[in-house]
């Protein structure tokens, strides 16, 4: 083999271009040979294998991982010499220039030859060593290639095989490919593309480095602290769960993926990359450090106020650092002691971790042990489904533990529950979050799947958005088909933040649909998420019910609006249905909003009530809001909140008029014209266009739509951010200036009065939907009305004579849902009130 050069390598690049070193050979360390894997994301993935020899450092581009399993040979393929300052590369290689792509210092350590003649061992192409990195241990060998599948071969293409000794991992294949964190800064490959774009060991960050992550050996050790990072099983993903002998079925938690490892009185927590999460949850680590020794595997979990797992408020409860009372769900155990568990089958396993946890739970009260279930997986799936929980998890009872995707482990989902990568996000005049862009690594860039538009509460919003601007792009990371043009309102970012969001699966143009914002995953990097969101398993009904949108409807022919007009009745599984189609055009106007909801669940015309509070048995696909009452108010948040109102009858949706997720902030105004009995709908048309043209006077952008009765909402938005946010006495002051405006134009023909005998026969203006805790039909809602009209929003150029708001109902959804949304653009219709107030005399 020659000996160490460097012209190769300095004629292949561009020095003024890349942040590479240009180097030169230097002396032999005194600390022992240099040895270090790059994680490269150049147009394949592929890890850099580098050990010092001759004052260079000896370079190999190895295909996948290497893997510690003897039986598993990687392919190798000898580079260029590199020089010995390359080894504390980790940036960005810029596009144009040769290896362009993102290096990670994956491993990196000392290597001791097993052969007295080093030159001899390679020029004769087998080479012995023994690595003492970070993540690679104890005895290798590269062997180079004298032929390529049976012919003579000219390539020096080796292969980097695993000795058998005490860090062998046998059976463990592909699974160091999961870890994807720099052992000198802690960062993932997403993390290092979007920090500064050249660096090196010589021009720092300036960001603190988070602990190094580690891959353990094959055994733990015990009284010295707690063992290192153990690669985790990771399941395949099917449309249903297997329904043989010999599986277990688990329920699927909604939190992060979290590995304890306990050693020494001392614990810490892993993400399933490796990561050191211990500093962001100090009192799971407290708590843990009393366990016995161990590696446990397991879910870190939120419980809502039925004590369901819920993702949304465990990403609030981090962002507000309310992290005491999490729930540690522990469901496999690795390790016990030094004693290797892995090779066990589940079954040995599992009881092992039920006596472990037995003993574990008396140091406090935040671990669980997950029962499991050997009866089929659909009834599983089913009862999963109905009590509104993520999925089912299904394992083999006699396989051992493996790291990597196995098929011994699958999941089947109740809910589109998915992560997909954000792209970009949409504003409202250029400043205030809407909604975001987001798809899945395609090649080079993102394939584009459309926008996530609800979901968004004050808490979770909070730690989003500082995320988006701190990502900032010029440049849109999206291939292919292309989302919207960028510009004031679109805001591209770069592609290394990811969310997890709940969905009805993808339309045929290849969007998401009903896509609701969960959370960011910062345990699971860009590079993982390459499928497609897939949709929730179909569940088995039982007899007499059906399931929308995940929820089970119970009596779902029970008619909730008689025959009429000799059209069929409308069942509760008709409006569930409704509900779910015309979710995307509801949502907007409801989502995170304090709501009250008529009920009727005897139809229309048995009973009616109002709901605004949680009751017992409210489902748990409804959101809880403080508004400062003995009991929270409702709220649905995805179309999974909207189908289980359906579900209990819910028929009308009077949502406030404020911010989503801050009830204490109006950011709309509603005014209700409200004509007196014997008025034509002409009448109110013309109320219409009055007060229309009163509130564009003042500057504001009003919007119409029906009632589902006989009048009309005339709705105007308003900004509520900043200095330019208002009261809600503020708002309802200038509403009724408004009115006594209008009315003082034309008092024969409008009231400002409530009372019926002071109408006499005008058009009641009423400004009284503008208090705190007052609310109004929202857009698309149905009404509890004969005909099953709906709330129905209008262009204005459809407001004239032979307008009939009784054209718009249930019946009718299915044809209006398929045209343009008059109301698509309604908040970019906001105007700050705050230098209109005194127009109308309201300090």
């Amino acid at each position: 083999m020659a000996r160490g050069e460097l012209k190769t390598y300095q004629a292949k690049r561009n020095f003024g271009a890349t942040p590479e070193p240009k180097g030169r050979k230097t002396a032999r360390s005194k600390a022992g040979l240099r040895y270090l894997i790059q994680r490269h994301a150049a147009t394949r993935l592929h890890y850099d294998f580098r050990i010092e020899h001759d004052g260079v450092l000896k370079s190999w581009a190895v295909t996948k991982a290497p893997s510690r399993d003897p039986s598993v040979k990687r392919l190798a393929v000898e580079v260029e010499d590199h020089p010995m300052d390359y080894g504390g590369f980790e940036g960005t290689i810029p596009e144009g220039n040769y290896g362009a792509g993102t290096v990670q210092m994956w491993d990196e350590g000392v290597w001791t030859p097993q052969d007295e003649d080093l030159d001899a061992a390679f020029d004769k192409g087998v080479v012995k060593l023994v690595l003492e990195g970070e993540r690679l241990k104890g005895g290798w060998a590269l062997i180079r290639l004298k032929s390529d599948r049976g012919r003579p071969t000219k390539r020096n293409n080796w292969l980097l095989i695993k000795e058998k000794d005490e860090y062998a991992v046998d059976g463990e294949g592909d699974a160091l490919a999961e870890i994807d964190a720099s052992v000198t800064t802690g960062r993932s490959l997403a993390e290092i593309a979007g920090g500064d774009s050249e660096w090196t060991s010589s021009k720092p960050t300036g960001r603190k480095a988070p602990a190094k992550p580690k891959v353990s050996k094959a055994r733990t050790s015990t009284g010295k602290g707690p063992p290192s990072f153990t690669p985790i099983q990771l399941c395949k993903v099917v449309d249903n769960p297997p329904g043989g002998s010999g599986w277990a079925h688990e329920i699927k938690f909604d939190g992060y993926r979290i590995q304890v490892a306990v050693g020494g009185g001392k614990a810490k927590l892993y993400t399933r990359s490796g990561l050191d999460w211990s500093a962001k949850f100090p009192a799971l680590a407290k708590q843990a450090a009393g366990w016995p020794d161990g590696v446990i595997d397991g879910e870190l979990c939120a419980l809502d106020d039925d004590h369901m797992p819920d993702f949304s408020a465990l990403q609030a409860a981090i962002s507000e650092e309310r992290t005491d009372d999490l729930i540690y769900f522990a469901f496999d155990l690795m390790f016990e002691g030094a004693e290797d568990l892995r090779d066990l089958p589940l079954a040995k396993r599992k009881a092992r971790l039920q006596a472990y946890v037995d003993r574990a739970g008396k140091a406090g009260p935040g671990l669980r042990f997950v029962e499991h279930f050997a009866t089929t997986g659909q009834a599983v799936l089913d009862s999963a489904c109905r009590m509104d929980l993520e999925g089912v998890i299904s394992k083999t009872l006699d396989a051992p533990y493996r790291a990597g995707r196995q098929a011994s482990w699958v999941k089947s989902k109740c809910r589109g529950r998915d992560e997909v990568i954000i792209g970009g996000w949409s504003s409202e005049k250029g400043t205030r979050f809407r909604s975001l862009l987001v798809g899945v690594k395609e090649g080079k860039g993102l394939r584009y799947l459309g926008r996530v538009g609800t979901g968004y509460s004050e808490a979770l919003t909070k730690v989003l958005v500082p995320a988006l601007k701190a990502a900032a792009s010029d440049d849109s990371p999206f291939a292919g088909k292309t989302p919207p043009k960028g510009g004031r309102e679109i805001h591209w970012v770069k592609p290394m933040l990811v969310a997890e969001i709940e969905h009805g699966g993808l339309t045929e143009n290849g969007t998401l649909r009903h896509a609701a914002y969960k959370g960011l995953r910062e345990d699971k990097a860009p590079s993982d998420v390459t499928d497609a969101p897939q949709a929730p398993a179909k569940t088995v009904s039982p007899k007499g019910k059906v399931v929308v949108a995940g929820v089970t409807i119970s009596s779902p022919d029970k008619p909730l609006w008689p025959a009429h007009d000799g059209e069929a009745a409308i069942t509760k599984a008709d409006l569930a249905r409704y509900m779910e189609m015309a979710a995307e055009r509801i949502l907007p106007h409801v989502a995170d909003r304090p709501t009250s909801i008529i009920r009727a669940p005897d139809g229309i015309e048995g009973e009616t009530f109002f709901q605004r509070h949680a009751m017992r048995g409210s489902s748990p696909r409804l959101k809880l809001i403080d508004v400062k009452q003995r009991t929270p108010y409702l709220a649905a948040s995805d179309v999974g909140g909207l189908v289980a109102i359906a579900q209990s009858g819910g028929i009308e949706l009077h949502p406030w008029g404020c911010k989503p997720g801050d009830p204490e902030t109006p950011e709309q105004l509603t005014f209700d014209l409200d004509p007196d009995e014997g008025l034509d709908f002409e009448d109110v048309i013309a109320a219409a266009k009055d007060m229309k043209a009163t509130l564009e006077a003042l500057g504001l952008n009003p919007f119409v739509k029906t009632t589902g009765g006989k009048g009309l909402h005339v709705v105007t938005p308003i900004k509520a951010d900043g200095r330019s946010r208002v009261e809600w006495d503020q708002a309802k002051a200038f509403a009724k200036a408004v009115c006594e405006q209008v009315r003082d134009a034309a008092p024969d023909r409008y009231t400002t009065t409530l009372s019926k005998k002071a109408r006499g026969g005008k058009i009641f203006l009423d400004y009284l939907r503008n208090g705190r805790m007052a609310t109004a039909a929202a857009p698309w809602s149905a009404r509890a009305r004969p005909g099953a009209t709906i709330a129905f929003p209008l262009s204005w150029g459809q407001v004239r004579k032979g307008l009939d708001p009784k054209a718009y109902t249930l019946r009718t959804a299915p044809a209006l849902l398929k045209k343009p949304d008059p109301w698509k653009d309604f908040r970019k219709g906001e105007v700050s009130l705050r230098p209109i107030l005194k127009k109308v005399g309201v300090g």
